[in-house]
């Protein structure tokens, strides 16, 4: 136990040392410029920027990323206080002096993991939430933004308790497990992204018919111009949440849905909708919602066979100062929780690097469709204004954190297009 508390203090000191280089990288590149060559040019934030919302973004910014940065390996220390302290095993080993049969125990494990990385990682959520609405991004009432923060707490210990219920009932026949676990986790997959609008967005935020019927059939004239069999457009109330705009396709099959946030329409023209509309018919048309699940069966392939190969052998040579007696000791949990956070750290460069080609290609889709770009830069500018966004990020940044191309890649690109118009 003092061996495991002496390498906690070693991580958490390693901790510090990586949070104050990461706030330092951050105040030093964060800065929201572009290059020289683009400056005094509609890309360049100071041209539709005022200096106090540059200044704002630049500060924002800066601790968007730091707290992004910070966000997994605060989760990895986390899972590493519950292992190294033996917390875990005194959780399992208390459950098991109850005589309560494995199927009270093991929900109760699985809980009071859950619960104790929720309580730890809170003050980061609580931190981002503050320095939001201290900038005007947000506007969600702190009672509102709780009832939010416990519908995550909910619906991912639901999540955790089938997903581990079935992975550790997999663990225990051994053999090829993690092969199993990855045959398993595709109709599972597809399930989660069915359910996704019609079961878990609805305890989050109100969904309605798009309040305005002529610009709906508008939309719907675009979708059946795209080939797209579509009744309706869904808006989902955001206004009593953040000033940002956003619209999004998700679901699959007669699940999808197609949804602009009530902000988008209350602050942009009715050309920059239907340019959003654009884009967002582009995913549909191209696939990319079906090859977003492919995506997800491959990667979780790669993630469950390396990260299998570490469990084992981690679980042989270091279980048992853990108090792990086996790779289906459900006091496991926590390392398996660490390895697949950290395993989908370090693959985000490549997850998101093929979603910003995805929405580089749903943008052209959309200047296609329509025909036209305009009205493109002033949107891209707007939303840009409205979030406070970095249009120009840090390298880091965009590869572990962007997954759509920078505002500033987004309108040089509209007025590339313009000009082959001759717009």
């Amino acid at each position: 136990m003092r061996t495991g508390r002496s390498k906690l203090g070693f991580y958490a000191l390693l901790f510090v040392v990586y949070a104050v280089g990461m706030a330092i990288y951050v105040r030093y590149t964060s800065l929201n410029n572009v290059p020289a060559a683009y400056q005094g040019t509609p890309a360049d934030p100071a041209v539709f920027f005022t200096p106090a919302e540059l200044s704002d973004s630049q500060s924002i910014n800066a601790v968007r990323n730091w707290i992004f940065f910070l966000s997994g390996p605060w989760e990895w220390l986390i899972y590493g206080i519950i292992l190294l302290t033996g917390l875990g095993r005194t959780m399992k080993n208390g459950l098991e002096r109850t005589g309560w049969p494995i199927y009270v125990r093991f929900p109760l494990y699985v809980l009071a993991v859950d619960a104790i990385a929720f309580v730890l990682y809170f003050p980061l959520r609580v931190f981002s939430f503050t320095m939001s609405s201290h900038y005007g991004i947000t506007t969600q009432p702190v009672l509102s933004w709780l009832r939010d923060k416990a519908v995550d707490f909910s619906v991912g210990y639901v999540t955790m308790l089938a997903v581990s219920a079935a992975a550790f009932w997999i663990l225990s026949r051994g053999g090829r497990w993690w092969l199993k676990l990855w045959l398993l986790s595709i109709p599972f997959t597809v399930f989660m992204m069915f359910i996704q609008p019609v079961v878990i967005d609805p305890l989050y935020n109100k969904f309605t018919r798009l309040s305005d019927p002529q610009l709906e059939q508008k939309i719907l004239a675009l979708a059946d111009k795209a080939d797209i069999p579509a009744d309706r457009v869904y808006e989902v109330h955001m206004s009593d949440k953040t000033n940002t705009m956003n619209a999004y396709v998700n679901g699959v099959g007669s699940s999808l849905r197609i949804v602009l946030w009530d902000t988008t329409l209350q602050n942009l023209d009715e050309r920059a909708i239907l340019l959003i509309m654009g884009h967002e018919m582009g995913h549909y048309v191209m696939h990319h919602l079906e090859w977003s699940v492919v995506g997800s069966v491959v990667s979780s392939f790669f993630v469950l066979w390396i990260g299998g190969m570490l469990y084992s052998w981690i679980v042989r040579t270091r279980g048992a100062g853990f108090g792990i007696k086996g790779i289906a000791d459900m006091n496991a949990l926590p390392l398996i929780l660490l390895l697949m956070s950290v395993l989908s750290f370090v693959s985000l460069p490549v997850s998101n690097a093929i979603s910003r080609n995805a929405e580089a290609s749903a943008d052209d889709y959309g200047y296609e469709l329509i025909g036209s770009s305009e009205g493109a830069v002033k949107m891209y500018q707007q939303m840009a204004v409205a979030s406070l966004s970095d249009v120009n990020p840090p390298l880091l940044v965009r590869l572990f954190r962007d997954d759509h191309p920078t505002d500033m890649d987004r309108i040089l690109k509209a007025e590339r297009f313009a000009e082959s118009k001759g717009e």
